[in-house]
């Protein structure tokens, strides 16, 4: 990071909470965390040996029926690696360090190079062009929900083409200048060396079960990411799509919404996406606590992906002829100090 970057600093716009609720708030729970992270792994391994069985004993289309759960819980490994990076799911921070290297491995995810990027993202969000992550104009089409929805060869190729180039020790230009500079080469070791591990590990376990004929083994965990996202496009593309950049008000560039509480479990309550940014500390557990005791400072949540797609897709109409359109939420009166 350079030191123009390092010292400019955005004064967030926060709501006032009792120090003492907010202490309650923060605290970490072994116990939440093992429900949280047990629960998405139980369901995943419901929905595998379910596909087992199926590819056994039931006609094929169930097989594919089954497959397609199993992908479209898969995908929401990412919003659990994405806690883990936080450091917040557990008390204990061995099991937040165990958890998020099963998660980064399940995913194909690099824990190292997805934190250097985040920090920044949650630092200076829509705030280009210091935010690495979100930047605007984001233009979604039908297609491209097409293209994630049921099958996805084109992310799962950019993703495996990122692991093998990092595998190799080789740096794109964003990385070897201002993520990882030479400065830092500790965690350029870290980043390649988890590479390598998620390279071998994956190749092993497609060769492994190959050899003994377990065809369907590579493809509930390597294969998994490639299918199945429809939901997760539908959750995670919410978050700041629309919306204002380069404002110091979390609430004006990021979207809450409100879930069924499985959609919301899987999901890791980041439906809850301006409080997570405004206190990005407090577990995902605890948000739901976080949004009820903040609701009266926050503008209009949309309830459901129904009416919080309505309200997108008019948005993104209007910036079709008028690109320079961002949309601002109503904010409620502020409260007296």
């Amino acid at each position: 990071m350079n030191n123009e970057v390092d010292q400019r600093k955005i004064n967030w716009y926060r709501p006032q909470i009792d120090r003492e609720v907010f202490r309650s708030l923060n605290q970490r729970s072994d116990w939440k965390g093992m429900l949280q992270t047990l629960g998405h792994l139980g369901l995943l391994t419901l929905t595998g040996t379910g596909a087992f069985y199926a590819a056994a004993h039931l006609p094929l289309p169930v097989l594919l029926l089954i497959l397609f759960l199993h992908g479209t819980m898969w995908a929401f490994l990412l919003n659990g690696f994405h806690e883990l990076v936080h450091n917040s799911v557990f008390k204990t921070r061995f099991l937040n360090v165990f958890f998020l290297r099963i998660f980064s491995f399940l995913g194909a995810y690099n824990h190292v190079r997805f934190w250097a990027s985040h920090s920044e993202h949650h630092k200076y969000t829509l705030h280009p062009p210091d935010d690495y992550e979100v930047v605007f104009p984001v233009k979604l089409t039908f297609t491209g929900f097409l293209k994630s929805a049921i099958v996805n060869p084109w992310g799962f190729y950019a993703r495996w083409k990122s692991i093998i180039r990092l595998s190799l020790g080789k740096l794109d230009d964003h990385e070897k200048t201002v993520m990882f500079p030479e400065s830092d080469m500790e965690k350029r070791r870290e980043l390649f060396n988890w590479a390598r591990t998620q390279l071998v590990g994956h190749i092993l376990i497609v060769g492994v079960s190959l050899y003994f004929g377990l065809w369907l083994v590579p493809v509930l965990i390597t294969l998994a990411p490639a299918y199945g996202g429809w939901l997760l496009f539908l959750c995670n593309t919410t978050q700041h799509v629309g919306l204002t950049d380069n404002v110091p008000d979390f609430r004006l560039c990021c979207r809450t919404i409100i879930l069924n509480p499985l959609v919301q479990f899987l999901y890791w309550h980041m439906n809850f996406h301006i409080e997570h940014h405004m206190y990005a500390a407090v577990p995902c557990y605890n948000l739901g606590k976080l949004h009820r005791l903040i609701k009266h400072e926050l503008p209009h949540c949309p309830a459901g992906l129904y009416e919080t797609w309505k309200e997108i897709i008019t948005i993104l109409k209007i910036q079709e002829t008028d690109p320079e359109y961002q949309y601002t939420p109503e904010l409620p009166a502020p409260s007296e100090a």
